[in-house]
């Protein structure tokens, strides 16, 4: 059977959901190529996009990706995987990694202030006398108190460096008082940029190439778009009055950290391999070039949190997502896909879009050449659709020892009737919290209903110290939930059964 993710798991501890879905036929992605093809097809036509690739990232590699319509309106030359994009705000996820790198490597901590390495921040006037001062991690999760500027922030890629500095120097208006809610910001990202300058003390772009792009084999990709090979160069359009027309090439400026990054499919599948292959945690050698561990803590969202709709077309009846704000990615919890990273782009000429399945080791990403068309929403559809055909595999989690022991004296506790197989691996809030006499009525109730249990699925375990299970009974089926207490030895505090409702 094929078990839900952990977040699934956390629903089913109150009931809401079961935790095992029904098992369909998986097809291949072969097989689902072209119903992905439709949903790429169907949005370029409908938002008037000369051209687009997508690509799915799984298992490690490009497992399909496809370009369809045109580079550039005026040779026609189509586009390949290694056609060029620039990816805009999907720029701020190396930005953020650059930071936390140099986290790693003591040059700076997340809990500094920003004008301790952005000495003309140290003037500025806050909106309050309580005001807290703003910290690099403000700055990473968009908390920093500035206005939304998109699409403001977009036009300043091109703003030389030393013309920033005058910027800074004079001060921003706040839209709030720091930390005191989420405001997406471009020009906080652009100050990351300059961070990252200052505690490296290299160009922003030099050293997301060294630490990142050249590590990870990402010749192709860059932020200097003048030097960018014609025959590779997805040249950006706007859409306007029924008619495409050229939107003006930006070059490399002190904004580039915030969207400035132009990548081909081919390269921009070998980040997100990268990134997905930090999940699970685990013993292997860390080959980095940034450890996975820190990779993984861009997933921290600042708990600033919302209740949002999935993108695509099944948004409207999926189940609610709880997101927040991580690291240079949005990052929700969904019902279906389990944890999500996701991130668009929106810039002059160009629109972007990635989202991660960690759980599943599988990304979708898209890029387009007309201004601000994200294909977010085929990039959702796809993944949709490939949990509906059993391509999203759940990334194993080994059984403890302590866990499987643990089940193995519930299974035979509810054998026996009673608890007494249990005896010695109780918690103390275990019999306070139901006594011995009531758990072996509730044994009765579930025996009359579903009878013995003499066979079991899988273990579906959420951790090395708690576990889904799924009894196989003579009259029906039992899922519960295991779950173990932080003692020496680990001992039982909860013990939960459900029967499952016939379908």
């Amino acid at each position: 059977m094929r078990w839900k993710s952990g977040f699934a798991f956390a629903l089913m501890l109150t009931g809401a959901v079961s935790a095992a879905g029904q098992e369909t036929p998986p097809e291949t992605l072969d097989q689902l190529a072209p119903e992905i093809d439709a949903l790429f097809a169907k949005y370029q036509a409908e938002e008037h996009i000369p051209g687009l690739v997508y690509g799915v990232v799984k298992d490690g590699k490009l497992a399909y990706v496809k370009g369809i319509g045109v580079q550039s309106l005026t040779d026609k030359r189509p586009v390949t995987p290694d056609s060029l994009f620039r990816i805009a705000s999907m720029t701020k996820a190396f930005t953020a990694l650059a930071i936390l790198k140099l986290r790693d490597d003591g040059k700076l901590r997340l809990d500094d202030l920003a004008e301790d390495h952005i000495p003309e921040m140290r003037g500025w006037t806050y909106p309050t006398k309580d005001s807290p001062r703003i910290r690099i991690r403000d700055l990473l999760q968009h908390v920093g108190g500035f206005v939304t500027d998109d699409p403001w922030g977009d036009r300043q890629q091109v703003l030389p460096q030393e013309d920033f500095t005058k910027m800074i120097a004079a001060g921003v208006p706040f839209s709030r008082v720091p930390q005191s809610r989420h405001e997406y910001s471009n020009f906080g990202y652009a100050l990351l940029g300059r961070i990252v300058a200052n505690a490296s003390g290299m160009a922003y772009t030099d050293y997301v190439r060294q630490t990142i792009l050249t590590p990870l084999g990402m010749a192709a990709s860059g932020f200097d778009v003048t030097q960018t090979p014609k025959a590779r160069y997805a040249l950006g359009y706007r859409w306007e009055n029924g008619r495409w027309s050229p939107e003006p090439e930006m070059a490399d400026g002190a904004f580039n950290s915030m969207g400035g990054l132009q990548v081909s499919a081919n390269d921009y599948a070998k980040w997100v391999a990268f990134l997905l292959a930090a999940w699970p945690a685990r013993d292997d050698a860390d080959a980095g070039p940034v450890k996975r561990s820190t990779v993984r803590e861009v997933a921290q969202g600042l708990n600033f949190v919302s209740v949002t709709n999935r993108i695509g077309a099944s948004g409207a009846s999926a189940c609610k997502q709880a997101a927040a704000y991580g690291m240079g990615w949005r990052v929700a919890q969904d019902c279906d896909l389990g944890l999500t990273l996701a991130h668009g782009g929106g810039y002059p000429g160009y629109g972007s879009h990635v989202m991660l399945m960690p759980d599943h080791g599988v990304g979708v990403f898209a890029l387009a050449n007309r201004t601000y068309a994200g294909p977010s929403a085929p990039a959702w559809d796809t993944a949709v659709a490939m949990e509906r055909a059993g391509l999203l595999e759940p990334r194993e989690v080994p059984v403890s020892s302590a866990v499987a022991e643990a089940y193995a004296a519930a299974k035979a506790a509810y054998a026996a009737g009673n608890l007494s197989p249990l005896q010695g691996r109780l918690a103390m809030n275990f019999l306070m919290d139901r006594s011995a006499a009531n758990w072996a009525a509730e044994f009765a109730v579930l025996k009359e209903a579903v009878g013995e249990c003499p066979a079991d699925e899988p273990l579906a375990p959420m951790g090395a110290m708690s576990t889904a299970f799924r009894l196989n009974c003579e009259k029906g089926k039992l899922d519960g939930i295991l779950l173990l207490a932080p003692t020496t030895p680990p001992t039982v505090q909860a013990l939960r059964f459900r029967i499952v409702s016939p379908d």
